[in-house]
């Protein structure tokens, strides 16, 4: 096992444990009426140590001279398995309180402090070996926390492989691996590859590597590889021509299976789930970015930062050029696309790139249609928007962006129109949940409105009128300027904002350009949207969507990603009131189940998946707009507040870029 260059350090043990008093010991009674020196030999080697300091300090001889075992009555003792270096260093330990860890004791110490029940020992080991992995020493380290049952280790140690794995196989470790740890390695979803064909070409070297003894093993190793999608042009230049397939009548077929996916995509969803669901590393730390949003008092920013969740911080980075809120945010090879959204004034259909190494923003085609509040995903490299509002209505349409061309194409549109839903990837395939179609926003709430107006218009005298003219920010205008101004409003509203010029109250007109946080959202006017909780999700290799389960809560505005085998949804608006509560999906049982609630009701929330947890961004809750950050650890079940967002407050779109690249 090989480990990096690195100067070894030093364990210092807390004072406490090597230096306990002799009356802190239990037992320390008996344990002076004994001998005071013993002897411990191993191998070719004795050592000589004090009872009651062996004891103080090592828990496997303190319950051997507590417990009346045999060995307590002897002056010597023998230890088999033991490495004699290892050992001394530990009996030293015991005096001292100080230990070298280095490249060549690490493991005979680990071992011995696991023998001798020294776990601050074991754990120092382990910290040691964590912090050098390496392509080539990952696969030993993990077997060898196997074996020493370092939980820790061994999940550090798979986590390393997962992120390096293209790396990895190209070690001596992973070519001498037996066949079932080859083939349960290139079966795991966690794999980080750039394309499946790099699977290929690892099962591939390990089968040459020893040719006679392990070409009948190719076909079961191929059957795990996601050969469908590969490129079309590599199955026939590079999978079809190798002598070794060529050679197997079972390799053929599974060859054709995966042109056939090419050739034919209406048997496509017979194949089995496996062989299409692109490998997702989920473990790989990123840099988050918070892009455009608002600001306290509701303005579109153009403000960009960046959090790093290692260090727990926020920064300031390069600005867009133009204010986006509501925008919808991609990351593709390592580049990030702010996509629509609205400026203040207008939605938008441009797109713009942010490259981090330049730290500069560039323009890029616009969409079709203009958008704010859409769903914005990343599919096999190509960014896919859905839905949305258009400043006229909710959308069903659905573009896809592709790098490579810098073109957008129309495609299959979903079932209905929805606005402000939660979209994201997941097992291979876009999930759309919730959201609303937009239709009711204005037909019920206008006739809200305008029946409101003529009742406020009569007087204002009535307590349960003047909250709802607060919530509108209209309780100071005079009696007179009332009923006229909220007329104007809803011409306004059903003109589409058209005749916005022809309100006489300035803050009507502010009002109305911060919609729909103060009117729409407005539980106490009642002006609600149409609300869903049906989902559905798109399969892009058949062009169709399909209906799965419905959410336990409708909700818009909420945050959805996926996490490993589960799709999370948190937060929103139903209509009444603004949610905290978040639900987890199960495809394998098309069923939803809740989890625990996030700490803060947030509305416009963004979720993003980011090294095996979930981070909430922003959002509203009711009052006012958030800069707090919320992260949920599925392991422990709880969300944990982390540092804040240091220039928004809200309504932000939200990316994840990799810092380990492939």
């Amino acid at each position: 096992m090989r480990t990096g260059q690195v100067l070894p350090p030093s364990y210092q043990s807390p004072p406490a444990a090597s230096a306990r008093s002799v009356r802190d010991v239990p037992g320390w009674r008996a344990l002076c009426a004994m001998p005071e020196s013993y002897s411990i030999e191993v191998g070719d080697h004795k050592f000589s140590a004090h009872r009651i300091v062996l004891a103080a300090s090592i828990p496997y001889f303190h319950a051997m001279f507590t417990n009346d075992m045999m060995e307590c009555k002897q002056d010597e003792i023998v230890m088999q398995g033991m490495d004699p270096s290892a050992l001394e260093a530990l009996i030293n330990f015991a005096y001292n309180g100080h230990l070298a860890i280095d490249q060549q004791n690490v493991q005979s110490l680990l071992m011995g402090a696991s023998f001798l029940q020294l776990q601050n020992i074991k754990d120092a080991c382990c910290t040691f070996l964590r912090e050098r992995l390496h392509p080539k020493n990952c696969l030993g380290v993990r077997q060898f926390a196997e074996t020493m049952m370092c939980a820790v280790l061994y999940d550090a140690a798979n986590s390393f492989i997962h992120q390096h794995f293209v790396e990895v196989s190209m070690s001596e470790e992973f070519l001498a691996l037996p066949f079932e740890d080859v083939l349960e390695l290139v079966s795991r979803d966690e794999l980080n590859v750039k394309s499946e064909e790099q699977v290929f070409e690892a099962a591939l070297a390990w089968i040459r590597y020893d040719r006679d003894q392990r070409e009948s093993f190719l076909p079961e190793l191929l059957s795990k590889i996601r050969l469908p999608l590969c490129r079309p042009q590599f199955l026939t230049d590079r999978v079809q021509q190798d002598d070794l397939v060529r050679c197997c009548h079972k390799c053929r077929d599974l060859v054709d299976e995966a042109k056939d996916y090419h050739l034919m995509p209406e048997r496509r969803p017979h194949l089995p789930a496996f062989k299409t669901r692109p490998r997702c590393c989920t473990s790989i730390a990123g840099l988050i970015y918070a892009v455009g949003g608002l600001n306290s008092a509701g303005d579109s920013l153009n403000v960009v930062e960046v959090f790093d969740p290692i260090a727990n911080r926020w920064e300031k980075c390069q600005p867009m050029t133009t204010a986006r809120s509501r925008v919808g945010v991609a990351v593709v090879n390592g580049l990030l696309y702010a996509i629509g959204g609205y400026d203040g004034q207008l939605r938008l259909s441009t797109v713009e790139v942010y490259n981090p190494e330049m730290d500069s923003w560039s323009r890029v085609e616009s969409m079709n249609s203009k958008r704010s509040a859409m769903g914005t995903v990343v599919l096999d490299g190509q960014i896919y928007v859905c839905g949305g509002y258009d400043g006229n209505s909710s959308l069903n349409s659905v573009e896809s962006y592709s790098p490579e061309t810098n073109k957008w194409t129309v495609v299959t549109p979903m079932s209905s129109n929805r606005s402000a839903a939660g979209v994201t990837i997941f097992e291979g395939r876009i999930y759309v949940s919730g959201g609303h179609d937009g239709l009711q926003i204005f037909n019920s709430g206008l006739e809200r409105v305008q029946r409101r107006a003529t009742e406020l218009g009569k007087g204002l005298e009535h307590k349960a009128d003047g909250e709802r003219l607060r919530d509108l920010g209209l309780f100071s205008l005079e009696k007179r300027r009332l009923r006229g101004d909220l007329i104007a409003l809803y011409n306004c509203l059903k003109g589409g904002g058209r005749e916005v010029g022809s309100v006489s109250s300035p803050r009507v007109v502010q009002h109305w350009h911060r919609l729909p946080r103060a009117v729409v959202e407005s539980p106490s006017l009642g002006v609600f949207k149409s609300r869903v909780d049906e989902v559905e999700y798109y399969n892009h290799h058949t062009a169709t969507w399909h209906p799965v389960a419905s959410m336990l809560n409708k909700r818009c505005r909420h945050g959805a990603a996926s996490l490993g085998s589960k799709m999370f949804v948190c937060g929103g608006y139903d209509g009444s009131g603004f949610l905290s509560i978040a639900e987890v999906y199960s495809s394998m049982a098309d069923q939803w189940y809740l989890i625990v609630p996030m700490n803060t009701r947030r509305s416009r929330v963004s979720l993003v998946a980011n090294c095996g947890r979930l981070y909430a961004v922003g959002g509203y809750d009711g009052q006012s707009n958030l800069s707090s950050v919320e992260m949920y650890d599925p392991e422990t079940n709880r969300w944990t507040f982390m540092a804040p967002m240091v220039c928004h407050e809200g309504g932000v779109g939200v990316g994840c870029i990799p810092l380990l690249t492939i």
